[in-house]
């Protein structure tokens, strides 16, 4: 007769398989909640949630708020907060609007081919310098960053309104509002499968080098199963999201201008031309690999990271933390300007009300994705998940028609869930 297990063998034996094979809790929880909210809005909606328009509208949606969640993330890690992105959103969109709608026109003339090059140069820079001011009042001033994000909450949107005195700003650069997606943002069928397939390639090779790594230096290796069953999910969720992408479907009018346009003939019965991945996510992906990159391959984000665990030993290690932490809200702003653009090109113009409320979703994504607000824990890969679910949200709320006020009731629900459920689980680790 075998020997009865002892209480909470079983559980910790799955434990261990489960840190054998890298699985994180927290990651595959999301996922699962996502899942959920899908499948919910979509028997809600009776179908309208899950189809390739409504799934291609709320990636681009996402694309702007996933951009900031991404710098958030830093900002958070350091035990700092940053209430004003929305507010500096709106005011960098309507400077970037006025430089490109008035400014440039009268130096360089209109649809000057340099001038969506000039305006995300300008919107870049200008959220990258009041990032570094606001974090220069943080860091050397010791001004707590929530009183100092919470004035530029304040001032930035009333300067967002004085640049132009309240006037909405239209239209943009032909050049630049493919940053905003629609239909001149998006880069087709053929395109999309060869960025498809070659995301698909970068994720193999990098995780073959990965492993070979940890083999060089003698670290644990995962199971060869899990890593080509963790090989095959992300590649199929690259490909499926094509998949949808492609099978949006253009408008019959504006398809068959693209066919004529070529010099092709429009076939009697008609020609379906998928829009293909859009341009602001892709964009985003590309901030989000970079801010990866940036946290878990470069010094810097080491050190972003030493800080938020424990400032007064990275400080003695003789980390600058003071400079650190001024470059952690410089770099915030600058995704700020990326954001800015995106949201501005989308709307095809620069309004006041631009970014309104994107503070929360930004927070909430970032902590979603399991930023610990206590500092020290962070990831890139779960604030852009945490933004996707923040987005999924408000858009099936909206197709099935609630009202904002309940809207803004379910998200600030939500966020303070989060934030619960990051206390319990740092509660259990520790």
């Amino acid at each position: 007769m075998a020997p009865a297990q002892a209480p909470g063998q079983s559980a910790r034996s799955l434990a261990d398989r489960l840190r054998e094979i890298e699985f994180d809790p927290r990651m595959i929880g999301m996922v699962l909640a996502l899942a959920v909210i899908w499948l919910g809005f979509d028997w809600l909606s009776g179908g309208a949630f899950l189809t390739p328009r409504n799934l291609w509208n709320l990636s681009v949606q996402t694309a702007s708020v996933a951009v900031m969640a991404c710098g958030m993330v830093l900002v958070i890690v350091t035990r700092n907060i940053d209430l004003s992105v929305g507010s500096m959103l709106g005011f960098v969109g309507m400077v970037t609007g006025l430089v490109q709608a008035r400014l440039l026109p009268e130096m360089i003339g209109f649809e000057h081919p340099a001038t969506w090059l000039i305006s995300i140069a300008v919107a870049i820079a200008l959220g990258g310098l009041i990032g570094l001011f606001q974090g220069a009042l943080i860091a050397y001033l010791a001004i707590p960053s929530f009183i100092v994000t919470l004035g530029g909450l304040l001032v930035w949107r009333g300067a967002a309104w004085w640049v132009t005195q309240g006037q909405t700003i239209a239209p943009m650069d032909s050049r630049f509002k493919p940053l905003g997606g629609g239909i001149e943002g998006a880069i087709g069928t053929s395109a999309s499968w060869a960025i498809g397939l070659l995301i698909c390639a970068l994720i193999l090779v990098g995780m073959a080098f990965a492993r070979r790594r940890r083999r060089k230096f003698g670290f644990s290796l995962r199971p060869l199963w899990a890593e080509i069953a963790m090989a095959a999910l992300s590649c199929g969720i690259v490909l499926g999201a094509v998949l949808i992408a492609n099978s949006y479907a253009l408008p019959a009018g504006i398809a068959r201008r693209l066919v004529e346009a070529r010099g092709q003939v429009w076939p009697e019965g008609g020609l379906i031309i998928g829009h293909g991945l859009a341009v602001p996510v892709l964009l985003a992906l590309a901030v989000g690999v970079a801010m990866s990159f940036l946290t878990k391959r470069l010094r810097f984000g080491r050190y972003v990271f030493a800080i938020g665990g424990n400032p007064e030993a990275a400080q003695l290690s003789g980390v600058n933390t003071r400079k650190v932490l001024m470059l952690v809200f410089g770099l915030m702003g600058a995704l700020v300007g990326i954001a800015a653009c995106i949201s501005t090109a989308r709307l095809d113009a620069a309004t006041n009300s631009a970014g309104t409320l994107d503070e929360l979703y930004v927070i909430a994504a970032a902590v979603i994705g399991g930023t610990s607000l206590a500092g020290g824990i962070g990831s890139v890969t779960g604030a852009m998940l945490g933004a996707l679910v923040m987005q999924s949200l408000q858009s099936g709320m909206v197709l099935i028609g609630l009202d904002t006020p309940l809207q803004n009731i379910v998200v600030g629900l939500v966020l303070v869930v989060a934030v619960w459920l990051d206390g319990i689980y740092r509660r259990k680790l520790s």
